[in-house]
């Protein structure tokens, strides 16, 4: 039976903490310095793998997270946010394609990113490698506290709505309540499936991408039968009534870079994937133009059937376009949103745990938190933690106020993580790199994404203000948890005996710094 090994002493910070919990069989002696311990647990059937996640994911799987995540409800609910600002079908195509362009330009970077620095973490880990603790921090606090958790209870209260909405009259309100505890539900239920097993997730992400494409599918035939009939009034003059205004256009722009969001979150879970320097670059090559194409023709089947003044009143576009061309087969439609709203929920509760997970493994959490379950290798704290944050926005009520603060600084770090690209040319020149691109295209995405971020200062100047005062708001908490080391002998023992307890809560580990080859 293996044995890990137990030091057992205080060490400097609670963030440090990674000790293996005594174990609670009643009788055990008290565990001294040095000694051996079994991986709290089931010491009858102890696994004989080391403690690490398994490469369980290939390209098809590569290629169901990027896609899972980027096609999820919003292309069937609101696709409203760029057409509303440009006011023609012309430059509102125009600024999709665009959009899926610079994309597709970022993923590039983070294809060298992902195969020059192969962690798990995603922007987290660039962030860390290029510019050290506080800024890595700062990402962490944002995403853990606001990103996360903030999207988890939005897409899961977007799945209740449509599952419950059939069980109630159309002239009748869902009750708040019957949406908050399903959504609930559902995101507990998720946070089991994925603390449970890895390849059984993965497995359904396949699926679910296959319904996305195939839902995806009858908008775009339904749309271009629709214009062969003759129905192509909305095309004629395409440009018409277009836009000049340079601040409308960026607005609109930035509408539907957020509309592609999801293109980075493969990066986070790098270390889980079989042959990383092909697979990583090879699904990101493969989701990021055909998310591109879908994304151009489902809008242009949109705009075939709906005027824009129809899309812009439309609180769930997919819908009004079923009611007004699908007929019977209209009802089909909110249970293609409801599919995608919960693949897209089960991807990302998957991908930013591993986010976290890192964090914890780097010192920035509670080392709990980087532990890995001894009989499934998941990583359960991280997960179980971000489902308890996930339901308390569910009853937070501006949650949607809170991710427009946040979403200028998730895109200030993005560009922060590809101009880790440039600095990675200079400061490492010698750096390993299996996939290297030209220096123009980090430089081309850096500059539109500062463009992009200046914009909104003018546009919603407070906006802007509360978004750095929530990212500000980490420094002390980075100071005190991470930065001071000699915490008072009382507060260690405290969470020292913390972590013992949710270790045992947990069956959890620390992983093994040097997994097996596979």
């Amino acid at each position: 039976m293996p044995r890990k090994r137990v030091d057992d002493k205080i060490v400097q910070s609670p963030t440090e903490m990674s000790l293996i919990a005594p174990s609670s069989k009643a009788g055990t002696p008290s565990v001294a310095e040095g000694e051996y311990l079994p991986i709290p647990g089931n010491t009858s059937e102890m696994p004989e793998e080391k403690v690490h996640m398994k490469k369980q994911l290939g390209l098809l799987e590569g290629c169901a997270i990027i896609l899972g995540i980027i096609l999820g409800s919003g292309i069937f609910v609101s696709p409203k946010g760029v057409i509303q600002k440009v006011d023609s079908v012309g430059t509102s195509l125009v600024i999709w394609v665009l959009c899926g362009l610079l994309s597709m330009v970022g993923a590039l970077c983070y294809a060298e990113l992902g195969t020059s620095i192969p962690k798990s973490g995603g922007d987290y880990a660039y962030i860390y490698e290029a510019y050290g603790d506080l800024p890595a921090f700062l990402y962490l606090w944002d995403a853990n506290i606001i990103f996360v958790p903030s999207t988890n209870a939005i897409m899961g209260m977007t799945f209740a709505s449509y599952v419950l909405q059939p069980f109630f009259p159309s002239d009748c309100a869902i009750p708040k309540a019957a949406i908050q505890l399903f959504a609930a539900v559902t995101i507990c239920f998720l946070t089991f499936i994925n603390s449970y097993d890895v390849k059984s997730t993965t497995k359904m992400q396949n699926v679910f991408m296959f319904c996305k494409i195939a839902a995806l599918g009858v908008i775009i035939v339904a749309g271009v039968a629709w214009m062969f009939m003759g129905h192509v009034e909305n095309f004629e003059d395409p440009f018409e009534g277009s836009t000049t205004d340079i601040g409308k256009l960026s607005v609109a722009f930035y509408s539907g870079i957020f509309s592609y969001a999801g293109w980075n979150y493969l990066n986070f879970m790098t270390e889980e994937l079989r042959d990383p320097y092909k697979n990583l670059p090879r699904a990101i090559y493969i989701s990021l133009p055909l998310v591109t194409g879908i994304y151009v023709l489902a809008n242009m089947a949109y705009l075939a059937v709906l005027s824009p003044q129809q899309m812009i009143a439309s609180e769930a576009i997919a819908v009004s376009f079923g009611q007004q061309i699908l007929s019977w087969a209209a009802p089909i439609i909110p249970i293609m949103v409801a599919i995608s709203a919960f693949g897209g929920l089960s991807v990302h509760i998957m991908t930013s745990s591993r986010m976290c997970f890192v964090g914890a493994r780097n010192g920035h959490l509670p080392s709990i938190l980087s532990h890995i379950n001894v009989n499934h290798f998941t990583p359960t704290p991280s997960l179980v933690f971000l489902c308890f944050l996930s339901i308390i926005y569910l009853y937070i009520s501006d949650v949607y106020v809170l991710i427009t603060y946040s979403s200028i600084v998730e895109s200030f770090f993005i560009m922060l993580s590809v101009s880790a690209v440039l600095l990675f040319r200079y400061t490492r020149p010698d750096m390993v790199r299996p996939i290297k691109i030209p220096a123009i295209i980090p430089v081309i995405f850096v500059l539109v994404c500062a463009f992009l971020l200046v914009v909104p200062c003018f546009d919603a100047p407070w906006e802007v203000f509360y978004g750095v005062v929530l990212t500000v708001a980490g420094i002390p908490f980075y100071y005190m948890g991470v930065a001071w080391k000699n915490k008072p002998q009382w507060f260690q023992d405290k969470i020292l005996r913390g972590t013992h307890v949710l270790q045992k809560l947990f069956v959890s580990a620390k992983e093994d710094t040097e997994p097996d080859v596979e």
